[in-house]
């Protein structure tokens, strides 16, 4: 029997074409745990943390931390990639994990930030006394008893804590604006504004902030040749941009804007509504709105356009 070489039966450019193919990236998550005592702010932290479009998961077991990261790393490419888990006593025997599970997390090559919410006793009781809840440490004990329980479990991961905010002294605005400071800077200092079309014989939107009525325009319903075209329609928009007082209402009304827009960002109001309204709601309203639209993104505002009536004719 003659010794011959095994056949080849896998073609010789395999492992080179394997080498060359780009393997599946592990996608890593921005991780922020909150923390901190009852009645200093936990709550507000997190509403905040939403309207950044953070993903966001209140009273959440220790352990759950671990598999809520790899969910997100493993998940396809657009699941959301900032996450922050508020984390505390109410999950009782839980809480005494987290020192484990960070380790665990932090030996994984995730990189996670804490930031701790705190406050005076004194303030903590008044809180408390509002609400009229009792510390979930609490017991049997008094709410001071809770309290200083509580510091006590918390103390190890307070000097943990990437950033410590002291709510004492702060309204629910105040605690938003320092919030954002620690996770975002100025890239989310930006206000969100709709502006919506509509027409009065439908009603005025409910949630409108302001509400403009561009029914001093002429209409171009009367316009044989524009009646059955809408405000999205070239020939519709040129014609109401076109008309007397148009262009300097759009002018005056977006100036006008500025200082109140820039006054509901400072008093941490970041949505708002801008209904702008004609009779039924096809052509003027739909044409100015586009023109407002357009002359806010220019000025550095995210907005979306909707038109709420249209079709209804």
């Amino acid at each position: 029997m003659t010794d011959e070489p095994s056949p080849i039966t896998v073609p010789a450019g395999i492992p080179a074409i394997d080498a060359a193919t780009e393997h599946p990236r592990l996608h890593q998550p921005q991780v922020l745990i909150i923390t901190g005592m009852s009645g200093a702010g936990r709550t507000r932290a997190a509403a905040v943390l939403e309207d950044l479009d953070w993903y966001v998961v209140d009273n959440l077991p220790a352990q759950m931390l671990t598999h809520l990261v790899g969910m997100l790393t493993s998940g396809p490419p657009d699941t959301r990639a900032r996450v922050a888990a508020v984390i505390d006593v109410r999950g009782r025997g839980f809480f005494a994990d987290l020192a484990q599970v960070l380790g665990g997390l932090r030996a994984a090559g995730v990189e996670y930030r804490i930031l701790f919410l705190d406050a005076s006793d004194e303030v903590l009781v008044r809180r408390y006394e509002q609400v009229r809840r009792p510390h979930p440490l609490q017991g049997n004990g008094t709410l001071l008893d809770g309290i200083a329980e509580e510091r006590q479990v918390l103390s190890d991961i307070r000097e943990r804590a990437d950033n410590v905010i002291d709510t004492s002294e702060l309204n629910v605005h105040d605690l938003a604006r320092q919030v954002r400071a620690v996770v975002a800077g100025d890239a989310d200092e930006h206000l969100r504004v709709n502006v919506t079309s509509f027409g009065f014989k439908y009603g005025i939107p409910l949630d409108a902030d302001h509400v403009v009525d561009v029914r001093f325009l002429a209409n171009p319903y009367w316009v044989s040749e524009l009646r059955h075209l809408t405000g999205r329609d070239a020939p519709v928009r040129d014609y109401v941009l076109g008309l007397p007082g148009a262009a300097t209402f759009i002018d005056r009304y977006v100036s006008a804007l500025e200082p109140v827009l820039a006054g509901y960002l400072s008093e941490e109001k970041r949505y708002v509504t801008i209904a702008v309204g004609c009779t039924g709601g096809k052509h003027r309203s739909v044409a100015i709105s586009e023109a407002i639209a357009a002359r806010l993104r220019e000025a550095g505002h995210r907005v979306t356009v909707a038109a709420r009536d249209l079709g209804k004719e």
